[in-house]
């Protein structure tokens, strides 16, 4: 493989849902991968220090697991690849309605308010005008607990956003088609060096994939594809990943994802 796979990758890879795993499996399937130790051990510290991994016993005798932080957000990466691969299959078609929420925080609790507004933002909710942001999604039960204070919702099929009433008009204007289409590039590359590298090891071209796919994923808003343009390039470029993935999962058996 000649491009760099992201450290926090192949660490994130071994971790399960409940229990540990060895550090000594995850630096040798990271060296594996052309990665040295050091860039490991430092995204290791990271995960530790923002919470999200606890480490038990020192170097590669050691072992790694999740905090129920940590869970949680991973939790919410698998279900966003859910809802993709759901939309792509016609399993999660859009209702028609929009959801609103507008964020109200007194000024002493502003940090609140911007922790709320990331978010929000994070969700792929946008805002059309201060404090009011919108989505095809519901998107409530997946913000922080104790949001409820600060949050008001609603929902209509009957959107106008500066005398724009189409929804994939409006969908095309809070979240332009560009740029996701461009970060799905990404994800083709890596699919061709895969086709051109299948002489690595099967655990190794998975991680490289893995990590493409999460590279596309990261800014996508997911979006019903019902408002997005046919064919849709990302529904393209996902399909293709999850047959090569499929197929270098049925050739051999790997520590990779364990529980998930």
């Amino acid at each position: 493989m000649t491009s760099q796979i992201a450290p926090r990758t192949v660490i994130e890879a071994f971790l399960p849902c409940t229990g540990g795993a060895r550090l000594a499996d995850i630096y040798d399937t990271a060296n594996q991968a052309g990665l040295e130790d050091q860039p490991v051990r430092l995204a290791i510290r990271r995960l530790i220090a923002s919470g999200d991994a606890e480490q038990t016993g020192r170097g590669r005798a050691g072992t790694l697991s999740l905090t129920s932080s940590g869970r949680r957000r991973l939790e919410r990466d698998r279900q966003s690849l859910g809802l993709a691969f759901a939309q792509d299959a016609g399993e999660a078609p859009w209702d028609g309605h929009w959801r609103l929420m507008a964020v109200t925080t007194p000024e002493r609790e502003r940090e609140i308010r911007d922790a709320l507004r990331r978010s929000l933002h994070e969700l792929g909710a946008v805002a059309i005008s201060t404090g009011l942001y919108v989505s095809p999604h519901d998107l409530f039960t997946e913000l922080p607990d104790g949001v409820e204070p600060y949050l008001s919702t609603a929902t209509t099929v009957d959107l106008n956003v500066r005398g724009t009433t189409h929804p994939q008009t409006i969908a095309e204007a809070l979240w332009p088609s560009g740029p996701t289409i461009t970060a799905y590039s990404t994800l083709d590359e890596a699919l061709h060096r895969d086709a051109a590298e299948s002489t690595a090891p099967a655990v190794v071209r998975m991680l490289y994939l893995a990590d493409a796919l999460e590279l596309a994923i990261r800014d996508d808003p997911l979006l019903p594809l019902e408002l997005r343009a046919e064919p849709w390039a990302p529904s393209r470029a996902r399909a293709a990943w999850a047959h090569r993935w499929d197929t270098l999962s049925q050739e051999t058996e790997t520590p990779i994802y364990p529980g998930w």
